[in-house]
């Protein structure tokens, strides 16, 4: 199926809503397609401003999926009403819903000691059909030589439909591009900070701060120290940067 992109700064934002992102991914699970699913918001497109890499990275992604509001209004400013917020969080329980229906069989990659294990019983718990077949916690660095072998034999031998990567931006997507080749998995879906909200670890903002555009004032209210340069810095220049490119003053072709 053929998905329309929007051109947010030189990153190619998919022209989704929930139902249609649900409805790409069960085609391709049950195509077995191989794919990397980047769930993109302004931190995302940012550091692809100074990143070639994970701006061709997000281009070449199955999907790239509107994860913040100004993605969503950036596609309404191009016509695409249907256009609406499909956030990371909320795309891990949709697809957990269905996969009790289909017998897709999940992996969870990420997050600290202990979050994969309390993020499986979370979701067993919610969905009691739901397949999770293997989980692994990775180090604060780059896979050696014989994690990597052992990730791909637990892989091999979980045989997972879709493996969740619980990482920051840009390393998630770093790591999915990089490793969907040499893993026996058909999907891989980023979905950052899902695993801490949905392990209980961490809180999410209200609905009506995600719908607003404000989710990202609640989660400085809560790690000042961790996300402050990164909110502070990237969204008023992301503010700039769109209003250059609204106005024709500069252009970011898709690479």
């Amino acid at each position: 199926m053929a998905i329309q992109r929007v051109n947010v700064l030189g990153a190619g934002i998919s022209v989704i809503n929930l139902p249609t992102a649900l409805t790409a991914i069960a085609v391709a699970v049950r195509a077995r397609r191989k794919g990397y699913i980047c769930v993109t918001g302004v931190h995302g497109v940012m550091e692809a401003q100074e990143d070639a890499t994970l701006r061709r990275i997000l281009n070449q992604a199955f999907l790239c999926t509107p994860d913040g509001m100004p993605m969503v209004w950036m596609g309404w400013l191009r016509g695409h009403r249907e256009m609406s917020r499909v956030y990371g969080p909320d795309l891990m329980l949709e697809v957990c819903a269905w996969s009790g229906k289909s017998g897709c069989r999940h992996f969870f990659f990420g997050g600290a000691p202990g979050v994969a294990e309390q993020l499986r019983e979370k979701l067993q718990a919610t969905f009691p059909d739901l397949q999770v077949v293997g989980c692994y916690t990775p180090p604060f660095r780059p896979l050696n030589v014989e994690e990597v072998k052992q990730l791909q034999e637990m892989v091999r031998a979980a045989q997972p439909d879709i493996l969740w990567v619980g990482l920051s931006t840009p390393k998630q997507e770093k790591f999915m591009a990089e490793f969907l080749p040499r893993l026996d998995v058909t999907l891989m879906i980023g979905v950052g900070a899902a695993f801490d909200f949905h392990s209980g670890r961490v809180k999410q903002a209200p609905r009506w701060m995600q719908r607003t555009g404000l989710e990202w004032f609640y989660r400085l209210c809560q790690e000042p120290g961790r996300l402050a340069k990164r909110y502070l810095r990237n969204n008023p220049l992301f503010v700039v940067k769109i209003a250059g490119q609204l106005c024709g003053l500069k252009k970011y072709p898709l690479e």
